[in-house]
């Protein structure tokens, strides 16, 4: 992808995943992405959101760094946990992230045991990031990033309160909303917990194989 000051290995792994060009989005977020800024990107299904959620985040993180998570992401299923986390092994192939999922479903006392051991990225469903936060006391203030994918979904699903608290116990950090449609409930929500965020409304990107 020709993106500018791209990281070298994160390079190397999308072209050999095919994702030789950067869309639209890519492009036009992903600057404001490494600088740190609090973002709301709008676009339609399948037009490579999780790709672009994913490769920013192996570019700002590089690679594992002492124990506690560096980025938080919310999605709102074990299936996208498990898609995502996927993705990170491809797009991550050549770094030592260490990405870590966690669900509902899941023992909370083994995936306690397991991030305590030491991780960099932690993916996760609203019910058992909330549950983890409140009582596991991870170092919140390694976070660099908090992002949420399928915002409008999510708050559709009146996750908003959950959301909120997570957010609220970590700090100052990047937040970034990845959304279908911008509604009232995302734009609200993104005054409430973010610093002067940018919106970016992506529309007729071409498809990607990965959402």
């Amino acid at each position: 992808m020709k993106l500018k000051k791209i990281n070298e290995n994160l390079q190397r792994a999308l072209v050999e995943n095919g994702l030789v060009e950067a869309n639209e989005m890519q492009q036009e977020t992903f600057s404001t992405i490494k600088s740190g800024a609090d973002c709301v990107i709008i676009a339609p299904a399948k037009s490579g959101k999780t790709t672009t959620l994913v490769l920013n985040v192996i570019q700002r993180l590089e690679k594992a760094f002492e124990e506690s998570p560096r980025a938080l992401i919310v999605v709102e299923s074990k299936e996208k946990m498990i898609e995502m986390k996927q993705l990170f092994e491809k797009l991550g192939n050549y770094t030592d992230l260490r990405v870590y999922g966690v669900h509902d479903k899941g023992d909370i006392d083994f995936d306690k045991n397991h991030i305590s051991l030491g991780i960099d990225v932690l993916i996760g469903t609203p019910n058992r990031l909330s549950d983890m936060f409140s009582s596991a006391g991870f170092d919140v203030n390694r976070l660099k990033m908090f992002i949420i994918e399928n915002t409008d979904d999510l708050l559709r699903l009146r996750y908003d309160t959950k959301l909120a608290r997570i957010s609220e116990s970590m700090g100052k950090t990047q937040r970034i909303f990845f959304s279908e449609n911008i509604t009232e409930r995302v734009e609200f929500f993104a005054d409430r917990i973010m610093v002067e965020p940018l919106f970016f409304e992506m529309d007729d990107i071409e498809d990607e194989e990965t959402e």
